[in-house]
C-alpha cells in the first residue's frame, strides 16, 4: 500500500556493480578504505561531502565527548539484556540504543531545534542574540516545554564536556551563530527559570556541529553512533566480568512492593 506522495524512486548514498561499490560518489575500495577515517566516513555518509579538517576535528571531538558516561540507563539495559541472552550481542546493543531518549543522550536534536529557533529569531529581529534567546525561551516556557541541552543532575557549576567542546570549536575557528545562541540561552535562563541551568554536552554538541555545517536533522545520530562504541565495550566486559544480574538484583532490592496482598502474606527479603 502506497501512503503519501512518493514519486521519486531514488537514493543517493550507495550503489554497486560486480566490480565497484560506490558510496556518495566515491569508489569505496579505491578511494575510501584505508585512506579516510571513520569520522570522515560518517560525515561523508550523512552530509554527502568529505569533511574539511576542522569539520572532521569537531565531529571527532563530539563523538569522544558523548560516547561514555558510566552505568547510565542505556548501558544497564544493554548489560542486563546480554546477561539474560548472551547469544544476542546485537540485541543487547539495540536494547541500549532504545534507552537513548529525550532525558538521557537523545536531547541533541531537540537542543539543535531550540538553537535554530534562536538563530532565526536573531536574524528576523534587531535585538541581538540575548533578546532572541529570551524570546524563544519564554515561548518554550509558556508552552510548558523543557529547555533541552541545559541543566545536569551532576555537573551543576558547569559540564566539563560542554566547556571543552566550546573551547575546541573556538580553537578550530568554528564558533559562530549557533554557539552564540547557546551561550545566550544559558545567560538568560536564570532570569526566566529562576535558577542557572548550565549548558550540558547535549547543548554543546548541536551548537558546535551546526556551526561546522553538520545537518540539523542528523544530530540525533551523533550520540547514537558514539554510544554504540561504548556499548560494545561494556558488552565485551559483560562477557568476561558480568554484572548484569547484579544490576537486576540491585533494582529488586531498591524497589519495594506496596500493592495489595493476601492476608498474612510476607514478601521474601531480597
Amino acid at each position: 500500500m502506497k501512503i503519501g506522495k512518493q514519486d521519486a524512486p531514488f537514493q543517493s548514498i550507495c550503489t554497486s556493480n560486480p566490480e565497484t561499490i560506490v558510496v556518495r560518489g566515491h569508489d569505496l575500495v579505491g578511494e575510501l578504505v584505508g585512506t579516510v577515517s571513520f569520522t570522515d566516513h560518517i560525515w561523508l555518509l550523512v552530509a554527502g561531502t568529505m569533511p574539511t579538517d576542522t569539520q572532521r576535528a569537531m565531529l571527532d571531538a563530539t563523538l569522544v565527548a558523548i560516547s561514555e558516561h558510566g552505568l547510565v540507563p542505556s548501558v544497564q539495559a544493554a548489560r542486563m539484556t546480554l546477561a539474560a541472552a548472551p547469544e544476542a550481542l546485537q540485541g543487547a546493543v539495540a536494547a541500549g540504543l532504545l534507552g537513548c531518549g529525550s532525558v538521557i543522550l537523545g536531547a541533541a536534536e531537540a537542543a539543535g531545534l531550540l538553537l535554530q529557533a534562536v538563530v532565526e529569531e536573531n536574524d528576523a529581529a534587531e535585538g541581538g542574540f540575548e533578546a532572541a534567546a529570551s524570546f524563544v525561551v519564554e515561548r518554550y516556557r509558556a508552552q510548558g516545554r523543557a529547555i533541552p541541552g541545559f541543566g545536569h543532575p551532576l555537573h551543576k557549576g558547569s559540564d566539563p564536556r560542554a566547556e571543552r567542546l566550546i573551547a575546541v570549536a573556538g580553537q578550530l575557528g568554528l564558533s559562530g551563530g549557533y554557539t552564540k545562541a547557546a551561550q545566550a540561552v544559558e545567560g538568560c535562563l536564570p532570569g526566566i527559570v529562576g535558577k542557572p541551568l548550565v549548558m550540558n554536552v547535549s547543548g554543546a554538541i548541536p551548537c558546535t556541529l551546526l556551526d561546522a555545517g553538520f545537518p540539523l536533522k542528523a544530530l540525533k545520530g551523533v550520540p547514537l553512533i558514539a554510544r554504540t562504541a561504548s556499548l560494545v565495550a561494556h558488552l565485551l566486559e559483560e562477557q568476561t566480568r558480568s554484572i548484569g544480574f547484579i544490576l537486576s538484583h540491585g533494582a529488586a532490592r531498591a524497589i519495594s512492593y506496596d500493592g495489595p496482598a493476601p492476608a498474612g502474606f510476607v514478601a521474601n527479603e531480597n
